[in-house]
């Protein structure tokens, strides 16, 4: 399993990093038309989950009200963000009535607050990929920093976690037995010292200042899987061990971007709130 997520991970992860590089090729969308793609599968699959748990999601209301996001995060003006996020929440409104009326639904309260989740999760917090790739200053060093931080995470708290956890005397110290049995406290603090030293690091080359990255690699690592615990948790209650099978031995769509959707956002109020970086 191991050898097929590296080599999946060796062969889409420079594609993405010269996605992020070239991303303001052709008015941008050399970067936007393939992470929107790979949140509209995101968002697919998560439509598919609340059906497994008895929810009744429309993608066709839900999809097109999280690309609106995308794009105004990608070409709009900041004062559209308010007006746009307000009239999407009024069509979900509009349509859980509509479907309590008809009584076309019997769980029409939790179908809103599972249109709400939805539309925060892939929506809000998705439409930072493009945020972040827009900022005026240092965009892709910034952008490519989040998801590297990620990335490296993620390995680091795989591999330590089996080696350490899995051979060593410290033992096997589940993080969260219930919701993900092979995460362990030792990987989380593998993928937190080693996503911050190389965010650090890669950061460095990119002259980029220490404290800004030490932030970054600190929040991402610690605060990044809350964002895999929250879909193993919808996967659990559905009874599904992946959102999908998008890429062999990484899951779906959602699978893969349930924790960058997470680092995104806080490298742009990171990047928004520090002083440009000189």
């Amino acid at each position: 399993m191991f050898l097929q997520r590296a080599a999946v991970a060796l062969i889409f992860g420079p594609l993405a990093l010269a996605l992020i590089y070239f991303g303001d090729r052709m008015g941008g969308l050399v970067y936007f038309v393939p992470f929107a793609i790979l949140l509209a599968l995101a968002t697919a699959e998560y439509v598919q989950l609340t059906r497994h748990l008895g929810w009744h999601v429309s993608i066709w209301l839900l999809l097109p009200l999280v690309i609106a996001q995308w794009v105004v995060a990608q070409w709009g003006e900041p004062a559209w963000v308010g007006p746009s996020f307000l009239v999407s929440m009024l069509f979900m409104l509009t349509a859980v009535l509509y479907s309590y009326e008809k009584q076309s639904s019997q769980t029409v309260a939790v179908d809103w607050m599972a249109y709400m989740g939805g539309f925060l999760l892939l929506g809000w917090l998705g439409s930072h990929f493009f945020s972040l790739r827009g900022i005026p200053y240092y965009a892709w060093q910034w952008t490519m920093l989040a998801m590297l931080t990620t990335w490296i995470a993620d390995s680091g708290a795989y591999l330590v976690g089996k080696f350490v956890a899995g051979k060593y005397v410290l033992g096997k110290h589940q993080l969260s037995p219930r919701l993900s049995p092979n995460k362990t406290v030792e990987g989380f603090f593998g993928g937190l010292v080693l996503g911050t030293f190389f965010t650090v690091l890669i950061g460095y080359f990119l002259q980029l200042p220490l404290w800004p990255l030490v932030i970054l690699g600190l929040l991402i690592t610690i605060l990044g899987p809350l964002g895999d615990l929250s879909i193993s948790l919808l996967k659990r209650e559905a009874g599904v061990k992946d959102s999908g099978n998008l890429l062999p031995g990484h899951g779906g769509a959602l699978d893969r971007v349930d924790t960058l959707l997470w680092a995104v956002t806080i490298a742009y109020y990171l990047a928004l709130y520090l002083p440009p970086l000189s």
